[in-house]
Protein backbone atom coordinates (compact mmCIF):
# COMPACT_ATOMS: atom_id res chain seq x y z
CA UNK A 1 0.00 0.00 0.00
CA UNK A 2 1.27 2.98 -0.74
CA UNK A 3 2.23 6.05 2.10
CA UNK A 4 -0.72 7.93 0.63
CA UNK A 5 -3.03 5.23 1.05
CA UNK A 6 -2.14 4.26 4.25
CA UNK A 7 -2.19 7.81 5.42
CA UNK A 8 -5.62 8.15 4.48
CA UNK A 9 -6.56 4.72 6.08
CA UNK A 10 -5.42 6.27 9.29
CA UNK A 11 -6.92 9.23 8.81
CA UNK A 12 -10.49 7.14 8.22
CA UNK A 13 -9.99 5.34 11.34
CA UNK A 14 -9.12 8.34 13.96
CA UNK A 15 -12.32 10.02 12.19
CA UNK A 16 -14.57 8.33 14.29
CA UNK A 17 -12.87 9.87 17.35
CA UNK A 18 -12.90 13.53 16.28
CA UNK A 19 -16.35 14.91 17.45
CA UNK A 20 -15.06 13.63 21.12
CA UNK A 21 -12.34 16.05 20.56
CA UNK A 22 -14.35 18.91 19.40
CA UNK A 23 -15.99 18.24 22.56
CA UNK A 24 -12.90 18.44 24.53
CA UNK A 25 -10.44 21.20 22.83
CA UNK A 26 -13.19 23.45 21.30
CA UNK A 27 -16.08 25.67 23.29
CA UNK A 28 -19.65 26.03 21.97
CA UNK A 29 -20.49 29.46 20.39
CA UNK A 30 -22.74 30.18 23.05
CA UNK A 31 -20.60 30.12 26.18
CA UNK A 32 -17.21 31.22 24.44
CA UNK A 33 -15.99 34.67 24.29
CA UNK A 34 -16.60 37.35 21.75
CA UNK A 35 -15.05 40.28 20.22
CA UNK A 36 -17.22 42.87 21.61
CA UNK A 37 -16.32 41.80 24.83
CA UNK A 38 -13.24 42.92 25.51
CA UNK A 39 -14.18 46.55 23.28
CA UNK A 40 -16.30 49.39 23.84
CA UNK A 41 -20.44 49.19 23.21
CA UNK A 42 -20.85 51.63 20.77
CA UNK A 43 -24.72 51.18 21.80
CA UNK A 44 -23.80 52.81 25.12
CA UNK A 45 -22.97 56.83 26.02
CA UNK A 46 -19.55 55.73 27.49
CA UNK A 47 -18.53 54.90 24.14
CA UNK A 48 -16.56 57.79 23.67
CA UNK A 49 -15.02 57.79 26.73
CA UNK A 50 -14.19 54.40 26.85
CA UNK A 51 -12.46 54.71 23.21
CA UNK A 52 -10.40 57.78 24.76
CA UNK A 53 -9.18 55.93 27.39
CA UNK A 54 -8.42 52.91 24.41
CA UNK A 55 -6.10 55.97 22.37
CA UNK A 56 -4.34 57.98 25.79
CA UNK A 57 -3.13 53.97 27.09
CA UNK A 58 -1.77 52.95 23.85
CA UNK A 59 0.85 56.34 24.29
CA UNK A 60 2.08 54.56 26.88
CA UNK A 61 3.17 51.66 24.81
CA UNK A 62 6.54 52.01 21.97
CA UNK A 63 6.52 51.54 19.07
CA UNK A 64 7.84 48.06 18.53
CA UNK A 65 5.40 46.74 20.69
CA UNK A 66 2.77 47.98 17.89
CA UNK A 67 4.72 46.33 15.44
CA UNK A 68 4.47 42.88 17.04
CA UNK A 69 0.53 43.44 17.67
CA UNK A 70 -0.10 44.31 13.91
CA UNK A 71 2.71 41.77 12.73
CA UNK A 72 0.08 39.31 14.92
CA UNK A 73 -3.35 40.47 13.98
CA UNK A 74 -1.85 40.38 10.28
CA UNK A 75 -1.37 36.97 10.58
CA UNK A 76 -4.42 36.37 12.65
CA UNK A 77 -6.36 37.59 9.76
CA UNK A 78 -4.75 36.01 7.01
CA UNK A 79 -6.83 32.82 8.15
CA UNK A 80 -8.59 31.76 5.23
CA UNK A 81 -5.43 30.66 3.79
CA UNK A 82 -5.15 28.79 6.70
CA UNK A 83 -8.42 26.86 6.59
CA UNK A 84 -8.21 26.27 2.61
CA UNK A 85 -4.68 25.19 3.15
CA UNK A 86 -5.75 22.48 5.75
CA UNK A 87 -9.57 21.68 4.12
CA UNK A 88 -7.07 19.97 1.08
CA UNK A 89 -5.31 17.67 3.69
CA UNK A 90 -5.95 14.21 2.90
CA UNK A 91 -8.40 12.55 4.31
CA UNK A 92 -10.21 16.15 5.45
CA UNK A 93 -14.13 15.56 3.91
CA UNK A 94 -14.73 18.91 2.70
CA UNK A 95 -17.15 17.95 0.16
CA UNK A 96 -18.89 15.20 2.31
CA UNK A 97 -18.45 17.09 5.52
CA UNK A 98 -16.39 14.69 7.80
CA UNK A 99 -15.70 14.63 11.25
CA UNK A 100 -12.02 16.46 10.16
CA UNK A 101 -13.98 19.22 7.97
CA UNK A 102 -15.94 19.65 11.07
CA UNK A 103 -13.03 20.09 13.56
CA UNK A 104 -11.54 22.36 10.72
CA UNK A 105 -14.56 24.50 10.58
CA UNK A 106 -15.43 24.68 14.36
CA UNK A 107 -11.32 25.34 15.08
CA UNK A 108 -11.82 28.43 12.48
CA UNK A 109 -14.94 29.86 14.09
CA UNK A 110 -12.40 30.17 17.02
CA UNK A 111 -9.72 31.74 15.57
CA UNK A 112 -11.55 33.94 13.47
CA UNK A 113 -12.17 35.82 16.95
CA UNK A 114 -8.84 36.70 17.34
CA UNK A 115 -7.94 38.99 13.97
CA UNK A 116 -11.50 40.25 14.59
CA UNK A 117 -10.49 41.38 17.93
CA UNK A 118 -7.44 42.53 17.39
CA UNK A 119 -8.19 44.85 14.07
CA UNK A 120 -11.29 46.81 15.86
CA UNK A 121 -8.56 47.51 18.98
CA UNK A 122 -5.77 48.75 16.99
CA UNK A 123 -8.68 50.91 14.53
CA UNK A 124 -9.58 52.73 18.08
CA UNK A 125 -5.90 53.01 19.29
CA UNK A 126 -5.19 56.12 17.06
CA UNK A 127 -1.44 54.89 16.52
CA UNK A 128 -1.53 52.95 13.11
CA UNK A 129 -2.25 53.41 10.04
CA UNK A 130 -5.33 51.21 9.12
CA UNK A 131 -5.07 51.33 5.48
CA UNK A 132 -1.37 50.43 5.44
CA UNK A 133 -2.40 47.16 7.37
CA UNK A 134 -5.25 45.95 5.25
CA UNK A 135 -3.17 46.48 1.98
CA UNK A 136 -0.80 44.29 3.77
CA UNK A 137 -3.12 41.66 5.29
CA UNK A 138 -4.77 42.10 1.58
CA UNK A 139 -1.74 40.81 0.04
CA UNK A 140 -0.86 38.30 2.80
CA UNK A 141 -4.17 36.53 1.59
CA UNK A 142 -3.60 36.98 -2.20
CA UNK A 143 0.27 35.59 -1.82
CA UNK A 144 -1.33 32.63 -0.22
CA UNK A 145 1.65 30.18 1.90
CA UNK A 146 3.50 27.27 1.26
CA UNK A 147 4.78 25.50 4.63
CA UNK A 148 6.53 22.95 3.10
CA UNK A 149 3.59 19.84 3.99
CA UNK A 150 1.98 19.29 1.35
CA UNK A 151 -1.63 17.53 1.97
CA UNK A 152 0.22 14.69 4.00
CA UNK A 153 -1.49 15.04 7.71
CA UNK A 154 0.62 13.93 9.27
CA UNK A 155 3.15 16.48 8.12
CA UNK A 156 0.20 19.31 9.25
CA UNK A 157 -0.67 18.08 12.14
CA UNK A 158 3.13 18.27 12.84
CA UNK A 159 3.26 22.26 11.64
CA UNK A 160 -0.34 23.33 13.15
CA UNK A 161 1.12 21.38 16.93
CA UNK A 162 4.36 23.64 16.62
CA UNK A 163 2.64 26.99 15.36
CA UNK A 164 -0.04 26.83 17.70
CA UNK A 165 2.50 27.11 20.65
CA UNK A 166 4.49 29.54 18.80
CA UNK A 167 1.11 31.96 18.59
CA UNK A 168 0.42 31.21 22.36
CA UNK A 169 3.74 32.22 23.18
CA UNK A 170 3.73 35.49 21.37
CA UNK A 171 -0.08 36.44 22.32
CA UNK A 172 0.60 35.59 26.17
CA UNK A 173 3.55 38.17 25.94
CA UNK A 174 2.44 40.58 24.46
CA UNK A 175 -0.08 40.41 27.15
CA UNK A 176 2.45 40.65 29.69
CA UNK A 177 3.92 43.78 28.20
CA UNK A 178 0.57 45.58 27.90
CA UNK A 179 0.01 44.70 31.86
CA UNK A 180 3.56 46.07 32.79
CA UNK A 181 2.48 49.35 30.82
CA UNK A 182 -0.77 49.87 32.57
CA UNK A 183 -2.99 48.49 29.58
CA UNK A 184 -4.92 45.70 31.58
CA UNK A 185 -7.82 45.77 29.26
CA UNK A 186 -5.45 44.53 26.24
CA UNK A 187 -3.44 42.75 28.58
CA UNK A 188 -6.58 40.48 29.02
CA UNK A 189 -7.34 40.35 25.68
CA UNK A 190 -4.41 39.25 24.45
CA UNK A 191 -4.06 36.55 27.43
CA UNK A 192 -7.24 35.28 26.78
CA UNK A 193 -6.30 34.72 22.67
CA UNK A 194 -3.14 32.73 23.73
CA UNK A 195 -5.35 30.75 26.15
CA UNK A 196 -7.31 30.02 22.78
CA UNK A 197 -3.98 28.85 20.90
CA UNK A 198 -3.15 26.44 23.84
CA UNK A 199 -5.98 24.75 24.04
CA UNK A 200 -5.73 23.94 19.79
CA UNK A 201 -1.83 23.30 20.47
CA UNK A 202 -3.08 20.39 23.02
CA UNK A 203 -5.53 19.37 20.25
CA UNK A 204 -3.33 18.66 17.35
CA UNK A 205 -0.79 17.24 19.46
CA UNK A 206 -3.26 14.76 20.51
CA UNK A 207 -3.57 14.14 16.94
CA UNK A 208 0.14 13.12 16.50
CA UNK A 209 -0.27 11.04 19.54
CA UNK A 210 -2.86 9.13 17.86
CA UNK A 211 -1.03 8.94 14.52
CA UNK A 212 1.69 7.90 16.67
CA UNK A 213 0.31 4.98 18.23
CA UNK A 214 -1.24 3.48 14.65
CA UNK A 215 2.17 3.88 12.06
CA UNK A 216 4.89 5.52 14.71
CA UNK A 217 7.54 4.62 11.70
CA UNK A 218 5.70 7.05 9.13
CA UNK A 219 4.77 9.46 11.57
CA UNK A 220 8.37 9.90 13.09
CA UNK A 221 9.54 9.98 9.76
CA UNK A 222 7.10 13.12 8.87
CA UNK A 223 8.00 15.06 12.64
CA UNK A 224 12.01 14.38 11.06
CA UNK A 225 10.83 15.98 7.45
CA UNK A 226 9.36 19.02 9.06
CA UNK A 227 12.34 19.80 11.33
CA UNK A 228 14.87 19.38 8.99
CA UNK A 229 13.34 21.76 6.80
CA UNK A 230 12.08 24.31 9.52
CA UNK A 231 9.17 25.33 10.66
CA UNK A 232 8.11 28.60 8.35
CA UNK A 233 5.92 30.89 9.90
CA UNK A 234 2.59 31.55 8.85
CA UNK A 235 3.32 35.14 7.54
CA UNK A 236 6.64 34.53 5.99
CA UNK A 237 5.40 36.19 2.37
CA UNK A 238 4.65 39.61 4.83
CA UNK A 239 4.88 42.64 2.52
CA UNK A 240 4.27 46.32 2.90
CA UNK A 241 2.85 48.00 -0.24
CA UNK A 242 5.30 48.73 -2.75
CA UNK A 243 7.28 45.87 -1.98
CA UNK A 244 8.31 42.01 -3.03
CA UNK A 245 7.23 39.29 -1.33
CA UNK A 246 8.60 38.41 2.15
CA UNK A 247 10.49 41.66 2.61
CA UNK A 248 8.74 42.57 5.56
CA UNK A 249 8.82 39.43 7.77
CA UNK A 250 12.69 39.57 8.63
CA UNK A 251 11.56 42.68 9.98
CA UNK A 252 9.16 42.16 11.63
CA UNK A 253 10.27 38.74 12.66
CA UNK A 254 13.70 40.91 13.86
CA UNK A 255 10.72 43.68 16.15
CA UNK A 256 9.99 40.28 17.71
CA UNK A 257 13.26 38.82 18.58
CA UNK A 258 14.33 42.23 20.05
CA UNK A 259 11.18 42.97 22.42
CA UNK A 260 11.52 39.42 23.61
CA UNK A 261 7.94 38.13 22.25
CA UNK A 262 8.97 35.57 19.94
CA UNK A 263 12.72 34.15 19.88
CA UNK A 264 15.24 31.50 18.12
CA UNK A 265 15.28 30.03 21.80
CA UNK A 266 11.77 29.84 21.79
CA UNK A 267 11.60 27.86 18.75
CA UNK A 268 13.76 25.39 19.91
CA UNK A 269 11.60 25.22 23.02
CA UNK A 270 9.20 24.27 21.61
CA UNK A 271 10.90 21.70 19.59
CA UNK A 272 12.03 19.99 22.86
CA UNK A 273 8.82 20.17 24.26
CA UNK A 274 6.90 18.36 21.13
CA UNK A 275 9.66 16.05 21.67
CA UNK A 276 8.70 15.32 25.65
CA UNK A 277 5.07 15.65 24.53
CA UNK A 278 5.10 12.55 22.23
CA UNK A 279 7.67 11.00 24.01
CA UNK A 280 10.34 10.51 21.29
CA UNK A 281 13.39 9.30 22.96
CA UNK A 282 11.09 6.36 24.37
CA UNK A 283 9.81 4.96 21.36
CA UNK A 284 10.79 1.27 20.22
CA UNK A 285 10.02 -0.99 17.48
CA UNK A 286 10.82 1.41 14.98
CA UNK A 287 12.55 0.29 11.57
CA UNK A 288 15.68 1.40 10.64
CA UNK A 289 14.66 4.34 8.82
CA UNK A 290 12.62 5.80 11.43
CA UNK A 291 15.20 4.98 14.00
CA UNK A 292 17.63 7.38 12.15
CA UNK A 293 15.29 9.94 12.26
CA UNK A 294 14.48 9.77 15.96
CA UNK A 295 18.44 10.07 16.48
CA UNK A 296 18.58 12.98 14.89
CA UNK A 297 15.39 14.63 16.16
CA UNK A 298 17.06 13.95 19.71
CA UNK A 299 19.97 15.73 18.77
CA UNK A 300 18.66 18.54 16.97
CA UNK A 301 17.94 20.97 20.25
CA UNK A 302 21.32 21.07 21.92
CA UNK A 303 22.84 22.08 18.00
CA UNK A 304 20.35 24.85 17.56
CA UNK A 305 20.64 26.34 21.02
CA UNK A 306 23.90 26.94 20.01
CA UNK A 307 23.02 28.38 16.94
CA UNK A 308 20.95 30.47 18.40
CA UNK A 309 23.37 31.81 21.06
CA UNK A 310 25.57 33.35 17.96
CA UNK A 311 22.62 35.10 16.29
CA UNK A 312 22.59 38.91 16.21
CA UNK A 313 19.24 40.66 15.82
CA UNK A 314 19.78 44.31 14.57
CA UNK A 315 19.31 47.09 17.60
CA UNK A 316 17.79 49.57 15.24
CA UNK A 317 14.27 49.43 14.63
CA UNK A 318 13.14 49.10 10.65
CA UNK A 319 10.21 52.23 9.92
CA UNK A 320 7.15 50.21 9.36
CA UNK A 321 4.45 51.94 7.09
CA UNK A 322 1.63 50.27 9.58
CA UNK A 323 2.86 52.78 12.60
CA UNK A 324 3.55 55.99 13.44
CA UNK A 325 7.04 56.39 14.73
CA UNK A 326 6.18 58.65 17.24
Amino acid sequence: MSLKNVRLEVMQHLEKDVQSLIEKYLIPVEKIWQPTDFLPDSTKDSFHEEVREIRELSKELPYDFWVVLVGDMITEEALPSYESWLMDVEGVGQIERNGWSTWLRHWTGEENRHGDVLNKYLYLSGRVNMREIEKTTQYLINDGFDIGTGRDPYKNFVYTSFQELATYISHNRVAKIAKQKGNKQLAKMCKIISGDEMRHHHAYSEFVERIFAIDPNQMMMAFHDMMKRKIAMPAHFLRESGESIGTAFEEFSNTAQRLGVYTSNDYVDILQKLIDRWEIGKMTGLNEEAEKARDYLMKLPPRMYRLSERMKIPENSYQFKWVDPA
